[in-house]
């Protein structure tokens, strides 16, 4: 499970983030993720965001509630 809270702070920086397309990066489970938000959706009932690798176009799909940490980029 994810280290820590989720605020609704938190989720408007991501729903921006989704709507100008942003790049996010993301750790989950020690490993570190820099995606394009495409989306929020739903994974078995437990909110989530799509992404995006850049270089590869492959969407990746993460939980939420398994992050441990995310910062959206400016640039």
């Amino acid at each position: 499970m994810g280290s820590f809270r989720w605020t609704p702070e938190r989720m408007e920086q991501l729903e921006h983030a989704v709507q100008r397309r942003k790049r996010v990066t993301l750790r989950r489970r020690g490993s570190e993720y820099v995606v394009v938000a495409s989306a929020l959706k739903q994974s078995r009932g437990r909110d989530a965001l799509a992404g995006y690798l850049a270089m590869t176009g492959e969407e990746m799909l993460f939980v939420l509630g398994d992050l441990d940490h995310f910062q959206v980029l400016d640039s």
